[in-house]
């Protein structure tokens, strides 16, 4: 496991894990622990990132992840 960091510190553009504090605005398309995405940058309070899927998600900025080697 990597270094676990709060999501608004991570490079934009970045290849993300999640690993806890997971929190979405309601209504969203859910986000599980482990669940890799990538991550383009925050808005606020929410991010904006894409799933497996090819789904836009939103992830509090304050959530744990790690960073994945690409």
């Amino acid at each position: 496991m990597g270094k676990v960091m709060k999501l608004h510190d991570v490079p934009m553009n970045s290849k993300i894990r999640v690993i806890g504090g997971i929190d979405t605005p309601p209504s969203s398309t859910q986000i599980s622990e482990d669940d890799i995405l990538e991550f383009s940058h925050t808005d606020g309070m929410y991010s904006y990132c894409e799933n497996s899927k090819g789904e836009m998600v939103h992830l509090v900025a304050w959530a744990e992840v790690e960073i994945v080697k690409a």
